[in-house]
């Protein structure tokens, strides 16, 4: 299999993550994968008419998008509950969890192209960038007050999650999202340290390969 895939993508985390905890990661080549909204890349564009990453290539022929389908199909093929959990209730409870972790991160990757776009030295009263802060700060609430629940186990809605507070210290570390949420704080903390967190973390350096193999 062969995955675009860029050192600075949360969604690109979640599939490493994935193969880390089902235990794939040496079945996956990493293609190091630009790509912008300026600027297609024509291989993606080739695979991905959306020409997003992460985007998987799998020997067959088949082609996968976006992190949610990947994610699932690489734990089916596993053979594990412990990602996405067969139990109905816990299924949809695992991806509704997901789905708020993802649409942090969403939240997140358009507030900073706001910023980018706009400086940010921008009017900090404009309602668009106060609904945005807004969204993140009640989010971040709720997932203190789930904080007990979170810790219940490590399914993709989790996964999703701590790479969604991961990538607030790493691009807004000045938020201070644990200030006041020391039950989130805590499990992040526990979280982090697991093996698959470790070995993907977010960085800037072009040449960084979080297993797999790079091309």
């Amino acid at each position: 299999m062969r995955l675009f895939w860029s050192p600075k993508s949360p969604f690109v985390r979640k599939v490493m993550v994935v193969l880390h905890e089902t235990g794939q990661v040496d079945e996956v080549e990493t293609v190091r994968t630009p790509v912008q909204m300026s600027e297609p890349n024509p291989e993606v564009l080739r695979a991905n008419p959306l020409n997003k990453i992460p985007t998987l290539l799998l020997d067959d022929g088949r082609i996968l998008f976006d992190s949610r389908v990947i994610c699932e199909y690489l734990a089916r093929r596993a053979g594990t509950e412990a990602i996405y959990p067969r139990d109905a209730d816990a299924y949809f409870r695992a991806t509704t969890l997901q789905a708020l972790g993802d649409g942090l991160l969403d939240l997140l990757l358009i507030w900073r192209n706001w910023h980018r776009d706009r400086g940010l030295a921008h009017d900090a009263a404009d309602p668009y960038l106060d609904a945005f802060g807004l969204k993140v700060t009640t989010t971040l609430d709720h997932l203190e007050s789930l904080a007990g629940e979170l810790g219940e186990r490590f399914d993709i809605g989790r996964v999703s999650i701590a790479i969604a507070l991961a990538h607030l210290d790493f691009r807004w570390p000045v938020l201070d999202w644990r200030a006041g949420r020391p039950n989130l704080a805590a499990w992040h903390a526990e979280v982090s340290a697991r093996p698959s967190m470790r070995a993907t973390e977010i960085v800037d350096d072009a040449a960084a390969v979080p297993g797999g193999t790079a091309s």
